[in-house]
């Protein structure tokens, strides 16, 4: 009788230790969603660390000197220099 049921109890462990391995907290499915939430939120981080590397960049500029303030000025708001004629041209 005892020779059976230590086989029994092994199988028995074996049976949750791999129930919990798929469907635990720490299941290969759950493991595998977590990293691709990491990965998406990395993607994520470097792009918003470029944009604010650029942003940085333009305000050192604007902070240099007046010539990024001129051209923000002509490219965004359309303005010109004093006896200048603004000129548009529209693609066919």
């Amino acid at each position: 009788m005892t020779s059976r049921i230590v086989p029994f109890v092994l199988i028995v462990l074996l049976v949750v230790v791999h129930a919990q391995m798929w469907t635990g907290r720490g299941s290969v499915p759950n493991v595998a969603g977590l990293q691709r939430k990491l990965d998406t939120q990395k993607a994520a981080n470097t792009k918003a660390r470029l944009a604010n590397d650029q942003l940085a960049s333009e305000v050192d500029d604007l902070k240099a000197g007046l010539g990024m303030v001129e051209e923000k000025a002509r490219l965004e708001l359309g303005m010109v220099k004093p006896n200048e004629i603004f000129v548009q041209v529209s693609p066919p």
